[in-house]
């Protein structure tokens, strides 16, 4: 079975106000690495989206992927059952919903295990990771989160 590793950060200037994702994938000897920055929205909206694209960019289904994550928010939320629970009550009164249920969309069609890393402890794949959310939030070409803008703001 193919094994993906990815490394996943996001964050915003403000919380809520401009926010980036950073996601690095690694099968083998291939690296892979995306990010996308927001003129609106919020650090654990940036952490799930960051999870997501990843996901989203595996090519094919039933792939072990390996998700390292500073998010407790996402990563409790996955481990402890949270978004599970969220999921059957219809996710009333809690925020995040459209990043959710894509989430979980994706995460059905992996086996997917997430591990939580210390931010800012110096491993330098979360550093990675780090640096390229904050970089697309700062490079002033920033995309509309219209769910979060519209629902949430």
């Amino acid at each position: 079975m193919a094994k993906v590793t990815m490394y996943t950060d996001g964050g915003a200037s403000g919380n809520p106000g401009p926010g980036g994702y950073g996601t690095l994938l690694m099968y083998g000897d291939h690296v892979k690495e995306m990010s996308e920055g927001f003129r609106q929205t919020t650090n654990n909206r940036m952490e799930l989206l960051a999870v997501i694209v990843g996901l989203e960019a595996l090519t094919r289904e039933g792939i072990e992927v390996e998700v390292y994550s500073d998010s407790k928010y996402v990563v409790d939320a996955v481990m402890k059952g949270w978004v599970f629970n969220w999921e059957k009550k219809n996710y009333k009164d809690k925020k995040n919903r459209d990043l959710w249920q894509r989430f979980l969309r994706i995460y059905r069609k992996h086996h997917v295990t997430f591990f939580w890393v210390k931010g800012h402890s110096g491993d330098p794949l979360n550093e990675r990771v780090d640096a390229m959310a904050v970089a697309a939030y700062q490079t002033g070409n920033l995309l509309t989160d219209s769910w979060y803008e519209q629902n949430e703001a």
